[in-house]
């Protein structure tokens, strides 16, 4: 009968989990479950106890902290626009602070000067810093003198 008590127990620390979210109380519930297990094989209710003990603090102090720091990663993959922010690119048409074209990743954007200075003219390379829109802000990936990227030779 004493499987019943942890079930029970298990199910209200689950509950409490979905409600808060916080991975503690359902690490806990999974002690929970251990110890009905070792009470529904006849163990003793010290075994129990210790079952459920060392199950939800191996959880909480192991399993919990790594779980959080994968939870807290951003994520690995970026896509569509995003994916395009530090790919350099090629300029097909010059670019400045109101209109331009670039050649990033196989396609061909509108552009902006992130300087609003600056004029990048037609074949510098470029790193597109941010997408707004369908518009990539780029700056010369050598630095711009005069309308010419200056070449280092």
């Amino acid at each position: 009968m004493m499987w019943l008590v942890w079930l029970l127990l298990a199910v209200v620390l689950g509950a409490a989990e979905m409600l808060t979210l916080t991975l503690g109380f359902g690490l806990l519930a999974a002690g929970a479950l251990v110890a009905a297990v070792v009470a529904g094989a006849g163990g003793p209710l010290a075994l129990q106890v210790a079952a459920g003990v060392v199950t939800g603090g191996v959880g909480l102090l192991a399993v919990r902290p790594i779980a959080k720091r994968h939870m807290a990663l951003p994520p690995m993959i970026r896509e569509g626009s995003d994916a395009l922010v530090g790919r350099p690119g090629v300029v097909i048409r010059e670019v400045t602070a109101t209109h331009g074209l670039v050649h990033v990743g196989g396609e061909d954007w509108s552009a902006r000067s992130y300087d609003e200075d600056q004029v990048i003219p037609v074949g510098a390379r470029v790193d597109v810093l941010e997408i707004v829109g369908a518009t990539a802000l780029v700056y010369p990936r050598d630095p711009v003198i005069g309308g010419d990227p200056i070449t280092k030779e």
